[in-house]
């Protein structure tokens, strides 16, 4: 108990470290841009269309408001996607900080989490426009929504420290990794109603794919207008947590031995 006690004393003394951190990864993202933060509204808004434009053909007979069903899934993937290969480098992108003085090393990849965070509070923006502009019904649902992205910056911060711990030693998991994400763009719903899907393809995914938890969760908010069933919302807070101690416990246990290595 002492133990954890010292350590989330340490993390608040440099929790001004740490906004530090996610503010200069906002400006570096957006610098010499013409036009700056917009573009995390643009950027999903435009990618958005042009998925709808070639999913459109193949499933949106089959799903009403296609762009919102799109979007819902999508804006979660692009976080998990974007936050956890930054985080997965955020350990040896720092190295020559790490190397010169003492600081805690799971701020630098819970900044990477942090400011594609905010990229993604940024592109509900986007996902309002998209609201508005094909008429879709909103409910009071809606305004629970952090209740799932709260859920997904737990997992993301877990996955991405497990990642930095071991990309320090074995650098071509950044390749491997490149690899999963893009399977598990096509393994979760985020383009496609799993219905259609094979029920043992569902079971699978239904049982193993984190993201189904969140996206399913999002779209039964926002783009359905209802609660969530206690299986995928306590499920979901249940591979948070369990992914955040898993990753955290890796990332302590490694990193002492960092410096050998960065």
């Amino acid at each position: 108990m002492n133990v954890w006690k010292i350590r989330v004393n340490l993390f608040l003394k440099y929790k001004d470290l740490l906004y530090q951190l996610v503010i200069r990864d906002i400006k570096l993202k957006y610098r010499r841009s013409f036009l700056g933060y917009l573009w995390s509204v643009l950027n999903p808004l435009f990618v958005m269309i042009i998925m709808t434009i070639v999913f459109s053909t193949m499933f949106s007979n089959n799903i009403e408001n296609f762009p919102v069903y799109l979007f819902t899934g999508r804006m979660l993937f692009e976080f998990t996607s974007t936050s956890t290969r930054q985080a997965m480098r955020s350990v040896t992108g720092n190295a020559a900080l790490i190397k010169k003085t003492y600081v805690p090393k799971y701020i630098f990849t819970l900044a990477k989490v942090t400011s594609c965070m905010v990229d993604l509070v940024f592109s509900f923006g986007a996902l309002l426009i998209v609201i508005v502009a094909t008429r879709a019904r909103v409910t009071w649902t809606f305004l629970l929504f952090p209740l799932v992205i709260i859920q997904i910056y737990i997992f993301c911060c877990g996955l991405g420290f497990f990642l930095a711990a071991y990309n320090v030693f074995f650098r071509d998991i950044q390749y491997i990794y490149n690899a999963v994400i893009t399977a598990w763009m096509y393994l979760t719903p985020i383009f496609y109603p799993i219905e259609r899907l094979p029920e043992s393809v569902q079971f699978v995914i239904k049982g193993f794919n984190p993201l189904y938890y969140y996206v399913a969760q999002f779209r039964d908010l926002v783009y359905i207008g209802k609660i969530p069933g206690p299986r995928i919302f306590w499920g979901g807070w249940l591979i948070a947590f369990i992914m955040f101690g898993v990753g955290l416990f890796v990332f302590i246990r490694k990193q002492d031995k960092f410096i050998l290595y960065i």
